[in-house]
């Protein structure tokens, strides 16, 4: 059998049973909850009590999991009725099982609210009730299981067990604790060993700790999880990469606006956002009116009142607005990690308001600047077109939802992007592009989005005056480049592993001198610097630097700059300065400038 995703999916799903199994053998008290596939493995939610298991156990564990996989013991799939193994699973002592049995007696879609149903592979159609359940076999353990699974357990390459966590039962806190036993499967022990040294580059590209280590940002208890504080070295990281996304759309005619970071609740609900989102809001009470606020989780909804301040004709269309600003999701503290998941989210937001005759050129012009950033920053780009389905649920025509469509198809054709369709996964208020970006140890992540909204413009009563002098409804873009720029950080970081390209790095360049023999040579070197003004990929950057006169010895001034993951160091001795030239060294080596043709130099970085 070659080795298809359907393939690795029944290898990773047979691991989730060995490992059950094996786990069953060490602690023949285990109870099991569920055991799905996941990105590049897999993982069981298992109970043992006051019991923990620790890495230290792993050793074990895997050891039993050979000697199932060794047996080759086939994996034989059987049905029973409902009552009959929830019967089973009281008579086995698995509480967890005998819940979700009863459950799907109830109704197969109540499971599907809690859990995947592929995690599950147990969901019914619509809300029947299920008459009866498989089971699958392998040796003497026996699993509550749709499958598929591999033909006998020689069959499932190679795998590791990498990690244990808490998870409560079914994701709802207050249910039982349980402990989630991860492990990672590939076909081939060459592509778990590649899988794992990548792993390994990750864990020293991990954006928490070069944040620490390069001075990029901090947290605090007293300000609050998922709030990071930006030091002056990551607020200027922070600043040129919105600067460079604001200069690539303002080229383009987008104008930027101002909106407060409170609002009362009334415009949210005119939006939708509060029935759809009122759990993530943080609230506001104001002490003089009776006026519920909120802090903004987005934007949109502000943009329209600007948009709506003033009549609108045809001839004024499109209106282009950009503000990179703060919002605010009272996200769950259990879910935030480092920049990824965060209370207060900056992003470069953008909204245009079109014609639908102009949703093809629009869309272009902001696929155009996306390519741009994303090649600058050295990653590769592909997008998910996303359509709606055959479903009901959507809003708005669907002859305006397949022009659309097909406009935001021709927009990646035009700006040749690999890209791939999904229907299905379309806001309920319009189609979308999601960008896809590969960093450098070959991780994908979703980086922004390109969506297209009937549905606000109509909330809001937006208009313009069309040829015929008709009140025509427009279609609203967003779109933010980088998406949430702490998020985007966390990506840039780690795709950089901290070494920032020069347009970009907080501290682009230092000055080490070997002696003070040599002070007032820098002091000529400092006067080109602050002359050079580099102009791409940002405009106006002048050039940020410091000088290292310590009376420390050479070889530990460039062992803490390389450290600091200065992009350029300048090392000035006496026959530098006798020469009138400059050592230039970088990652890339070693150079001989002369002073005169530094700025040119810097300008090529």
């Amino acid at each position: 059998m070659g080795h298809t995703e359907e393939h690795l999916h029944a290898m990773r799903h047979s691991l989730a049973h060995i490992t059950a199994s094996a786990v069953k053998k060490l602690w023949p008290e285990a109870k099991f909850g569920v055991g799905p596939v996941v990105e590049n493995g897999f993982y069981y939610d298992i109970d043992l009590g006051e019991q923990k298991i620790s890495e230290s156990d792993f050793k074990k564990i895997e050891k039993e999991m050979r000697a199932v996989i060794n047996q080759a013991q086939e994996f034989e799939r059987f049905e029973m009725p409902v009552d009959q193994a929830i019967e089973w699973a009281r008579e086995n002592g698995q509480p967890y099982k005998e819940e979700l049995l009863n459950d799907l007696k109830r109704s197969g879609t109540t499971i599907a609210k809690d859990l995947d149903a592929d995690e599950l592979g147990l969901a019914a159609d619509g809300d029947a009730a299920v008459e009866n359940v498989s089971f699958y076999k392998n040796g003497l353990f026996v699993d509550l299981c749709r499958g598929p699974h591999v033909a006998n357990t020689k069959e499932v390459g190679a795998f590791k067990l990498m990690r244990v966590a808490g998870a409560y039962w079914r994701g709802k806190e207050g249910n039982a604790q349980m402990q989630r036993l991860y492990g990672v499967a590939f076909a081939t022990q060459e592509e778990l060993d590649t899988y794992l040294t990548m792993l390994e580059e990750a864990k020293a590209r991990d954006h928490r700790k070069l944040g620490r280590d390069l001075d990029l940002y901090t947290v605090s208890p007293l300000v609050g999880a998922g709030l990071p504080l930006f030091t002056p070295r990551g607020t200027v990281l922070r600043d040129i990469v919105a600067q460079y996304s604001n200069q690539l759309r303002q080229k383009y005619g987008f104008q930027k606006v101002w909106t407060p970071h409170i609002t009362k609740k009334d415009l949210y609900e005119t939006s939708g956002h509060w029935a759809k989102f009122g759990d993530e809001l943080f609230l506001v009470t104001s002490q003089e009116t009776s006026d519920d606020f909120a802090l903004k989780p987005m934007n949109c909804p502000h943009h329209t009142q600007i948009y709506a301040s003033q009549p609108r004709s045809y001839k004024d269309m499109p209106v282009r607005f950009l503000e990179t600003t703060t919002d605010y999701r009272d996200e769950k503290t259990g879910e935030l990690g480092g920049l990824n998941r965060v209370r207060s989210l900056t992003q470069d937001d953008s909204h245009v308001f079109a014609r639908p005759d102009q949703i093809e050129q629009e869309i272009n012009n902001l696929l155009a600047s996306a390519r741009e950033l994303y090649e600058t920053i050295g990653m590769k780009l592909r997008v998910r077109l996303s359509y709606r389905d055959d479903g009901e649920g959507y809003l708005g025509e669907p002859a305006l939802w397949a022009s659309a469509q097909e406009q935001l198809k021709q927009a990646v054709i035009t700006n040749e992007l690999e890209f791939f369709e999904q229907e299905g996964e379309a806001a309920f208020y319009g189609p979308k592009i999601d960008f896809m970006a590969t960093d450098a140890i070959g991780r994908e992540h979703q980086v922004a989005t390109v969506q297209l909204d009937f549905v606000q413009p109509e909330r809001f009563g937006l208009t313009y005056t069309d040829a015929e002098g008709n009140a025509a409804q427009p279609v609203m873009i967003h779109c933010a480049l980088l998406g949430s720029i702490e998020r985007f950080l966390s990506v840039f970081i780690e795709h950089t592993a901290g070494w920032f390209p020069f347009w970009a790095a907080p501290e682009q360049l230092r000055i080490l001198t070997i002696n003070d023999t040599v002070l007032s040579y820098v002091d000529e070197i400092k006067a080109v610097l602050n002359d050079t003004v580099l102009m791409a990929p940002v405009k106006y950057n002048e050039l940020r630097y410091t000088v290292d006169t310590r009376n420390e010895s050479l070889g530990k001034k460039i062992r803490e700059a390389t450290t600091g993951k200065i992009p350029v160091q300048l090392i000035v001795g006496p026959k530098d300065a006798e020469a009138r030239e400059v050592s230039v060294r970088t990652q890339g080596g070693e150079d001989k400038v002369a002073l005169d043709d530094l700025a040119e130099y810097l300008k090529g970085m």
